[in-house]
């Protein structure tokens, strides 16, 4: 069986899944996984790029995107092209982005189905994508199989009303997801060190943290950054405030994630609503205790994973949670294999060699 995994973003931590799902597959038995991404995505110019047989031009800005939109026809018929030419089984869209209906339309000119994994439902408060969303309901209508991360996302798909009678839709666990070696927690010496990080926007929970700290008080045991990319805001200014609170409002490439969950010891979420979470994949992969409030798949996602602590999306809550965690030895945490095994349950399901719910 040969299976096409593509995923056409430039930055961020959709590449990164759809080279881990293409390794999972790859490692099925009598399972040939193809992977297409973007030409220029960064996790191809970085150290270790995954094995790319399918590296395809996309573009970039608005202007790039509207010429894509009005040269869809050359695209649609280059790539069917070479779908005749891989002749793959199945082909799987790792993350929605906007070109993604061109190679379904591609597909479906050479009678290739495919499943796409959706990993969020409807935009986050903040996001500004709406655009995206339309062109993901429309992916959705066209997919054979559809692959979801949580319960939550699941369960607002079907209020969507947005499958087609006979599609499927499977719910799978988003795998632990592991950027690079890290030292151990811990190995290191001074105060404990907190992480939050990922874009910086009002679903996040930023305000929340911040309201948190302060109940906390002054804590010298603890040095807590935030790192992402997001609009200035009042939280944001009110956490630059606190003691031994840095802030650095800038875009996180892909090859320091292994640094920053390095250099931490807790990565803290404060979300308001989540459908799931890579931040908590990469950081149980990296050995770090999570805080994270209970709020959408983050329940799901995190209910039995040791390493975390679940709270109330509450300042009160999420302070005890946080002081708790500052007091628990990093020698008791132990990273989450990330490793083959995972991603392979993942393409397992995806594929349809093992059985799901839906």
């Amino acid at each position: 069986m040969k299976v096409l995994i593509w995923q056409w973003g430039r930055r961020g931590g959709a590449p990164r899944f759809a080279a881990a799902l293409a390794a999972g597959c790859a490692g099925l038995d009598e399972v040939e996984a193809v992977l297409s991404l973007a030409a220029d995505a960064d996790i191809l110019h970085g150290a270790n790029p995954p094995p790319c047989a399918l590296p395809i031009a996309t573009y970039r800005g608005v202007a790039g995107l509207a010429w894509r939109a009005l040269t869809a026809p050359v695209m649609i018929r280059r790539l069917a092209a070479t779908l005749r030419r891989l002749r793959p089984d199945l082909a799987v869209c790792a993350q929605p982005g906007p070109l993604d209906l061109v190679m379904a339309a591609a597909l479906r000119r050479v009678g290739v189905a495919f499943a796409v994994i959706v990993h969020d439902a409807t935009p986050h408060p903040g996001d500004g994508v709406p655009l995206l969303f339309a062109l993901q309901r429309a992916l959705i209508r066209r997919a054979d199989t559809v692959v979801v991360l949580s319960d939550h996302v699941a369960a607002a798909l079907r209020s969507q009303q947005v499958l087609r009678p006979g599609t499927r839709l499977l719910v799978a666990a988003h795998p632990p997801v592991a950027f690079g070696a890290v030292p151990p927690a811990g190995a290191h010496p001074g105060p404990r060190r907190v992480l939050n990080f990922g874009r910086l926007l009002p679903y996040k929970g930023l305000d929340l943290l911040a309201q948190a700290l302060h109940l906390l008080g002054p804590r010298p045991d603890m040095d807590l950054r935030i790192v992402g990319q997001g609009p200035e805001s009042a939280a944001l200014a009110a956490l630059r405030a606190l003691p031994g609170v840095t802030v650095e409002n800038r875009w996180v490439p892909e090859d320091e994630i292994a640094s920053l969950l390095g250099w931490s010891d807790i990565v803290v979420l404060p979300y308001r609503e989540a459908s799931q979470s890579g931040v908590a994949a990469a950081a149980l992969a990296a050995g770090r205790q999570v805080v994270a409030t209970q709020v959408g798949g983050l329940v799901g996602q995190l209910a039995d994973e040791k390493l975390a602590r679940l709270c109330a999306a509450e300042a009160p809550a999420l302070a005890a949670a946080l002081a708790d965690a500052l007091q628990t030895p990093a020698a008791d945490a132990a990273p989450v294999a990330a490793t083959d095994a995972s991603w392979q349950r993942l393409a397992a399901i995806v594929v349809g060699r093992a059985p799901v719910r839906s």
